[in-house]
């Protein structure tokens, strides 16, 4: 009685980078549609980023004078902030927001939890993820 040979099935298992594409799928796919997702109203409690480097209104600036603060001080880009309320009198697109993310003052970037004046115009309720990740493969080239 002859025995059939073992039946071996080849390619039956997937290919690695099939899985790979499918993870990063997965992964990826709620990044790219947060990041481009319509920003709506901005309400108090919110987390806002600053969009690039501002030069911005201390809300109350006589708690910072002695160190070395006028009215001002500069925004860092990317800088996340909270927004705390909106003021009561002035125009409809001021908010104020506390610096949130830092631990040291730093002369002449906003310090730490201060309450600060800002336009719409300086803000972004979300970071532009793609912009970040094409940034981020720059510098990763640029220095090799």
């Amino acid at each position: 009685m002859d025995r059939p040979e073992p039946f071996h099935r080849r390619g039956a298992e997937p290919p690695l980078w099939s899985i790979a594409l499918a993870a990063a799928v997965i992964v990826l796919t709620p990044m790219v549609l947060y990041s481009i997702a319509p920003e709506g109203p901005i309400r108090d409690g919110d987390t806002v980023f600053s969009n690039g480097a501002h030069k911005v209104s201390l809300s109350q600036p006589d708690r910072y004078q002695q160190l070395g603060y006028d009215s001002t001080c500069l925004l860092d880009p990317k800088d996340p902030l909270i927004v705390t309320h909106s003021p009561a009198e002035g125009p409809d697109d001021e908010i104020i927001a506390q610096v949130q993310g830092k631990s040291t003052i730093e002369w002449p970037f906003c310090p730490p939890q201060a309450e600060l004046l800002l336009k719409r115009h300086h803000i972004t309720q979300q970071p532009n993820l793609l912009q970040d990740l094409a940034d981020g493969i720059r510098r990763l080239f640029k220095s090799s």
